[in-house]
Parts: structure tokens; sequence; C-alpha cells
């Protein structure tokens, strides 16, 4: 490298400590946690929005269903396609084009509000989300020096907690200055907004530096190098692929030590997908059907209550991503993940005994307070941290996609779920699946992560 000719003024990238382009790459690449958490929400908020409408008063659980998974399952299948393309292409044109997808489509709602339209936007707004959660965890892991790698991909992970938090309080605000509900699409505007920024900011970057080494443009990285970290940062060798075709394929993915990996990194996922977003994006309607607002509400009045209430659980978002980030250094992530997903299964439980024997509502509140502690704490933090510690370079588009793709199908699975269980077997059958579900993640977790993932390897 041309840089290296003075070794006391240079900086290996792998080596080097954090500094003020570490951290904008950091915010640059968090965009489509905020976005994905936005989305979910808002379509939890937009739906019993719709429900007041008399066009919509006779849409069924499995409609409601249809509505919450579009937008899940365009992240499904959006995170392996472009994580994919990502690995045999770079990441510099996909990195722009998910902001420019969600831009446009949030947009095309907003102009044409109907029915049809609104499905098939949810669903191209989540192709936009879920290719962006495969080259964030691409772009973070692979600038970051190596000892803060796994640090910084959780970091990135939690700030879809102010997606969550942003949304809520941000709809209550329109809502209680009189939006009705027939506007519901103005809220698009929100992800609008956020997709359009998001495009700005990437508009400048390269594409990275250690996929143009890996695949033999040497020149090229150094200068992406400098452009991100500083003009005194070189970049750490990677081994050379000789063309996409070295890229591992498809099938190989999904046999030998490779599906071990699958396993532990993609059903743990689904898991947390089924309680982050079948809870997350039918909160406000589960806060109506366990009865904690009040029941004096009616119409456009208690869908606010319930979002006000729906903004106060989901601060706790926060706090858990914050309990979890000062623990992954210092504890075993399969551990983590797995206690995880045990509170959450608590905090479940727990819920289900308030509402079985109809105590105080404070203790429905704790409930849900401690299920999203655990879960964030856990597992909602350190599956995104997964991928990038166990697949190289040449297969980490298409392993964080996997793993996001078998995320979101857990998820659509389980916006399928709450609306048609919660209408057949009422909310305590609701909360009796979602708790099972709790511990088939902490069993998988533990049996699948001490083979993948042991303590030595922990960084």
């Amino acid at each position: 490298m041309s840089a290296a000719k003075d070794n006391t003024q240079v900086c290996n990238m792998a080596t080097m400590p954090l500094r003020r382009g570490h951290f904008a790459v950091l915010a640059v690449g968090s965009m489509e946690q905020i976005i994905g958490a936005a989305l979910s929400g808002l379509v939890g908020i937009v739906l019993p929005m719709m429900l007041l409408l008399p066009a919509y008063h006779g849409m069924s659980s499995f409609t409601q269903g249809v509505f919450g998974a579009a937008g899940l399952l365009g992240i499904a299948i959006g995170s392996p396609v472009i994580g994919r393309l990502s690995d045999r292409h770079g990441y510099l044109f996909y990195y722009r084009l998910c902001p420019l997808l969600i831009t446009a489509f949030s947009l095309t709602v907003y102009f044409f509000p109907y029915e049809w339209v609104l499905l098939v936007c949810l669903f191209m707004i989540g192709i936009g989300v879920g290719g962006g959660y495969a080259l964030d965890t691409d772009y973070i892991s692979e600038l970051m020096p190596d000892r803060w790698k796994g640090f910084m991909v959780g970091v990135a992970k939690s700030t879809s907690a102010l997606g969550f938090v942003a949304i809520a309080a941000l709809c209550w605000a329109i809502l209680s200055h009189g939006l009705k509900a027939g506007q519901w699409s103005v809220l698009f505007l929100i992800l609008a907004v956020l997709g359009g920024l998001t495009f700005l900011m990437r508009i400048p970057c390269r594409n990275s530096p250690r996929w143009l080494m890996a695949n033999g443009q040497t020149a090229a990285a150094e200068s992406a190098a400098k452009f991100f970290l500083g003009p005194d940062v070189v970049v750490t060798p990677v081994k050379k692929q000789t063309s996409g075709a070295a890229v591992k394929s498809w099938p190989d993915m999904f046999r030998g030590p490779s599906l071990s990996k699958v396993i532990f990194s993609g059903i743990p996922w689904a898991c947390e997908g089924v309680a982050v977003y079948g809870v997350g994006v039918f909160l406000p309607i589960l806060v109506m059907a366990l009865g904690i607002d009040s029941d004096n509400a009616r119409g456009m009045a208690k869908v606010i209550e319930s979002v006000e209430l729906t903004t106060v659980i989901n601060s706790f978002i926060v706090v858990g991503f914050a309990v979890g980030l000062m623990m992954m250094r210092r504890m075993w992530h399969v551990s983590m993940m797995s206690a995880g997903f045990i509170l959450s299964a608590v905090g479940m439980a727990m819920l289900l005994w308030g509402y079985d024997c109809h105590l105080p509502v404070w203790v429905s509140v704790v409930a849900f307070l401690i299920f999203e502690l655990g879960l964030n704490a856990g597992p909602h933090l350190i599956t995104f941290v997964i991928p990038a510690q166990i697949y190289s370079v040449d297969e980490l588009g298409a392993g964080s996609g996997i793993a996001a793709m078998f995320g979101k199908l857990g998820a659509v699975a389980g916006v399928f779920i709450i609306p048609v269980v919660l209408h057949a077997g009422g909310v305590r059958m609701v909360l009796i699946v979602c708790t099972a579900i709790m511990l088939l993640g902490a069993a998988i977790t533990q049996i699948y992560g001490r083979k993948v993932l042991p303590r030595r390897k922990e960084s």
C-alpha cells in the first residue's frame, strides 16, 4: 500500500482506536433500523384508524394480518436478495437504492390512499428496509476496528428503539391535534422524510473497503478507507476473491457447518421477530383487548389513548437496549440471548396471570415492561450481532440476509398469528403462544449457540 511507506503515520483499520468517522458510519448505517421499527409501529397505529372507517368495519382478522405482514414479508425477501446481490456486485448501489424505495413508496401511499395501493407499497417499503438490514450490518462490521465490531453492530440495532418510541410519540402528537381516521395516509410522510434523509446522507458514501479489498480492488479500497476514516488509514488485507463465482452458493449455505450457522442465527431471530413485530404491530390493539386503557374512551379517542400507553411501554425498549449494550462486552452472547428469551417468557406469563386473575392494571403494565426489558436486552439486540461474528467477508451479506429473512418470516408469522389467535382464542391464547415461542427461542439458542459461537470466539 502506498500509505504504508511511513508506518509511524498510518493507522491499521483493524486495530485503530475509534474516531469521528466510525460514529458517522454508525449513524448513517443505522437508519434502516429506525425506519423498520417505525414502519412496524406505524402499521399498528394505522390499522385501528382504518377499522373506524365504514369501508373497513368488516375487515377480518386474516386481512388485518395480511396488512400487518406485508411490510415484514418485503423485509424477509429484501434482506437475502439484496444481501446476496451486494456480495457479488458491491454494497454502494444498493445502499443508496434502499432508502429511495422507502421514500418513493411512502409518498405513493400518501398520494394514493387506497387499500390495494397500501398493501403493495408496504411490501415495497419492506424490500428497502430489508436490504438496508443486510447492508447496515456489512458496512458497520467491516469498517469498525476488530475489538469494537460486535458492540457497534449492537449499538446500530439498538437505534430501532428510537424508531418504536418516536413513531408512537409522533403519531400520538399528530392524532391529538385532530387528525381524523380517514387521514391515516398522512402518517406515511414520516417514513418518506426518514427515507429521503437517509438517501441524502449516503450520496457521498463509497463501497466498503474490505469488500473492495476482498475483490482485488486494492486502490479503491485504500481510497474508500481514507474517505470514511481519514487520510492516515490503511486497510487490513482480506483474502482475495478471483470472481463472483467464489461467493458461496445458496445450497452451500444450508449444508454442513453452514447449516448450524443458519439455524443459530436464523431461528432465534424468527422467535424474536414474533415477539417484536407480532406483539409490537398489534400492541395498541392488545392494550385495548387487555383492558389496560380506560373503558370510557371510544372511536379515535380510544385509539389515541392506546397509542399514548404504547409510547410509554415502548420507552422501555430503550432501557432494554441500554442494559444489553452495557452487558454485551462482558457476557457470553449465547447466555445473554437465552436469558433474554426466558425473561420475556416470564413477562408474558405474568401478563397472563394478571389477565386471568383480574389483577390491578399496574401488574399488566409491569409485565409488559419485563417483557420489553428481557426481549431488547437479549434477543432483539444479540440476534443482529450474531451474523457478523460467525460469517466471513465473502458470505457476510448472504449470511446476514438469510438471518434477517428468518427474523422477518417469524415476524410475518407473528402478525398473522396475533389477530387470528386473538379472534379465535382471545387474548389469553395469544399470551400462551407468545410464551411458548420465547421458550423455544431460548432452547435453540442454547443447543446451537454452544457449537457455533463458543466463548473463546466472542469479541
